[in-house]
Parts: C-alpha cells; structure tokens; sequence
C-alpha cells in the first residue's frame, strides 16, 4: 500500500505557516514586555551618570539590588495576572450568574430597582456626593492642598479633554493651552496683568468670559486645522501649545514675562470672600464639576454625541452619511476647551500667583494620561484616573526622589496598557470595541491582535 506524499506535503507546510513558537504567543511576549520595562526603569531610576565614567549609571544600575527587586516585581505581576485571573474572572461569573438566576435574584432584583426607580438612583448618587464632600475635611492640610490644586483641577481638565478625544477621537497634545488661556483670563479681568482692563470683574463674572475666550481659542485652532487627522493633528496641538507659551513667556508687557501673575483677588460672593482655607474651593471645585458631568451626559446621548461618536468610529463613512464633520470636530474643540477656561479661573483665583512653567507640555500629557488611563469616552473613568494619578506621586514623596515619581507614573501606564488597555473604568462602547479587536471581529477602533485575530 503506498502513500500519496504529494497531498501531504501542501498540508505540512499549511501547518507550518499556522504553528506559532513559544516567544510569539501572547503569554510570553507579555512577560518579554514587562521584564523590558523593569530593566528601563531600573536604568531611568538609578544613579546618575558622570563625566569622569560614562558608564557608571549601567554599571551601578546592574549590579546593585533594585534590578533584581524591579524584575521579579514584574514577574509576580505576570504570574497573578496570567494565572489567577482567569479564575478569579470565573467566580466572579459564577457569583453574579447565582446571584442573577431568575427574575427572583438578589442581583437582577437590585439592577432592575436601579434602572427603573429615578428615586433609588439619585438617592445612590446624592450618597456618592456626600461622601466627597465630607471626607475630604478629615485629612490633613497637605492632602486637602493635593484635592484641591490637583485632583480636582486636573479632574475638570480631563472632562474636557474626554470631549476631545474620547468622544470625538482627535488626539490633542496641547490641551493645557486653554487652561492656560483661561488663567490669564482671570488674572487680566482682575487687573492683575500690566495691561489695565476696561472694568475690573469678579471671579465668578469672569468664569463666562473665560469660557467664551477659551471658545473662541478652540476655534481659532480648529478651524485651519481639522481637515488634517491623525499625528498631524496632534503635531499641530502641540505647536499651538507652544505659541500659546511662548508668547505667555515672552510677552512682557501684557501677560509680565516669566515673573507671570501676581495677586489675583480671591471669590466672593453675598459678601462672603474665599481665603487661603481649602475647603471653601473644594466645594466650588466638586459643584463646577458636578454641573459640568451633568451637561456632558446630556450631551453625549444627543445629536452631537451621536456625531462625534460617529466620527470617531470612521469619519469618512460618518461624512458618507451626512454628516458635517469639520462643524462637529469645530464644536469638540471648542466645548472641551471651555471647561479649561473653568479650571484656569478657579486655578488662578486659588494659588494667587501663576506663571508660564505652571503651563509646560508635560502637564499636557499628564492630562492625556489621565484619560487614558481611566477610560476614554467614560466621564467616571476620567474622574477616577484623575483621583489615582495625581495621587500615586504624591504618595510616593516619603519614598522616591522628586525626579523619578514620573517614572513609576510610567511604569504603571505601560502595565495598563498590557492588560487592560480599556481603562480603568471603560465606556461600554470602548470596551466592546476592544473585544471585537481582541476576537478579530469587524475593524473596531482599537489595538488589535494580528491578521486574522486570535487562531
């Protein structure tokens, strides 16, 4: 009896072209990756290099502890996640399938009172509200300092950027433009500038001028520039970034140069006036952000929503469709930039003195990160990102050098992005975006697996 080779061996070089090595399977290039990143961060974390030996940062980098301590750190990181998780995912499922089994589940029960009962829901909510309110008075002056003058600065800032990026999908690198438009603002109506203005207003008067300056700002850089996409666009941010800096910087004159604003006069309002107490800001601050999330969830379920959805799902399929999409991306840039303006008058108004390096790229960035990392596209996921990363560095004070709090910062994004890539706390668009990715299903927006998805 004898053997056809001629049909075996078009199916042996099939199976070869299917066979994938140990090193390229997902598993192990996530370990190939974190082990990288530990390597990196020893080298970016460890001592300084000199003149006389310009190999001494490798040297001691590579020879002391922290490699060794850094690189099995990431690998306990690999093995909770890649071995316990898949469990940890199946009870969980098993919990909530118990618990939602029936109409009568305790679970099923509970989400069915959520969404049908407006009063349970606000009830939920107005308890979240209390609970930031009151909290934040127990903890100590410094922390208060840090809620104030970054969380819930920040937490505006990154409201804004979501319009930007997570709902209408352009990639802004000089976001802090505007904040910085909306600072000096503040600090010009309050006649705290060189140039004398023609009344002399309130903080509180202010913040509408403030957000129509930050609009007009939006669209001055949007119009000659929304018709590019992509790193283009980023390219461009950035570039009005820096001549928004610059001329901060250099404009003497008219914003006092580098030594910036001086005595910019606090809020008041019915003869009560804001001092130097944190808290009276952090009530603002939490009302001004309340206000702005309720607008922007109305927002996001309207027809503009439903637009820059749409556009950035695919803006030459949305334009296909009828819509307008230089008008929609125009009015992204414009409303997230308004919430700028808000954060730089409160801002202003809180630290009393500001100047252009409170304005520098890298607070850009760290805002992009912020959404990022809590979920693009998710108003609380942009909140909680906010909340962790401005924290995490500050935590970190008693323990890491000034100059390397950055880098831990980076680390944990890097580890995010290995695992969880969707946020924190993701919209479930976005989320079902990288699933289908993930499966090889559709061209979702997203980092998708390679050719083919998943064999």
């Amino acid at each position: 009896m004898t053997t056809d080779t001629s049909v075996k061996r078009p199916m042996t070089a099939a199976a070869k072209l299917r066979h994938v090595a140990w090193y390229q399977q997902p598993r192990w290039q996530r370990l190939g990756a974190l082990l990288a990143l530990g390597v990196v961060l020893t080298v970016m974390v460890g001592e300084q290099g000199n003149t006389r030996d310009i190999f001494y940062s490798l040297r001691t980098s590579f020879t002391g502890v922290n490699l060794w301590v850094i690189l099995a750190l990431a690998v306990a990181i690999w093995c909770v996640r890649e071995f316990t998780s898949g469990l940890l995912t199946k009870a969980t499922e098993r919990a909530r399938s118990l618990a939602a089994a029936g109409p009568g589940g305790k679970l099923e029960q509970a989400r069915t009172v959520v969404r049908t009962q407006p009063k349970v829901r606000w009830g939920l909510l107005a308890a979240v509200l209390l609970i930031v309110l009151l909290v934040p008075g127990q903890l100590s002056g410094y922390w208060q300092t840090v809620l104030v003058d970054q969380v819930a600065i920040y937490a505006l800032l990154a409201i804004g950027l979501n319009v930007v990026i997570g709902w209408a999908g352009l990639l802004d690198l000089g976001f802090v433009a505007f904040f910085a438009v909306g600072a000096y603002s503040a600090a010009f109506w309050t006649g705290a500038l060189p140039v004398e203005p023609p009344v002399v207003l309130n903080n509180f008067l202010v913040i509408p001028v403030a957000v129509v300056t930050c609009l007009i700002a939006g669209i001055l850089l949007g119009a000659p520039t929304l018709r590019l996409r992509g790193d283009y666009l980023a390219i461009v941010t950035l570039g009005f970034h820096e001549i928004v800096y610059l001329v901060a910087k250099n404009a003497d004159g008219i914003t006092n140069g580098s030594a910036g604003a001086r005595q910019i006069p606090k809020f008041s309002a019915f003869g009560y006036q804001w001092s130097l107490e944190r808290m009276p800001y952090w009530y603002l601050l939490v009302t001004l952000i309340v206000l702005m999330v309720v607008i922007f969830v109305r927002l996001e379920h309207s027809r503009v929503g439903r637009a820059w959805t749409a556009i950035r799902e695919d803006e030459v399929a949305a334009a296909a469709n009828g819509v307008d999409t230089v008008k929609f991306k125009l009015m992204a840039f414009a409303i997230g930039a308004s919430t700028s303006g808000i954060a730089g008058v409160v801002y202003a108004s809180k630290v009393g003195y500001f100047n252009p390096e409170n304005f520098a790229i890298l607070n850009s960035i760290l805002v992009l990160a912020y959404v990022i990392f809590g979920g693009m596209g998710s108003l609380p996921g942009v909140l909680i990102g906010a909340a962790i990363l401005v924290w995490l560095p500050e935590a970190l004070r008693d323990y890491v050098e000034p100059s390397d709090r950055y880098m831990y910062l980076g680390a944990l994004l890097v580890v995010m992005m290995i695992y969880r890539p969707q946020g924190v706390w993701p919209s479930r668009r976005r989320q079902r975006e990288l699933k289908m990715a993930d499966e090889g299903l559709g061209e979702a927006d997203a980092m998708t697996e390679r050719a083919g998805g998943k064999l």
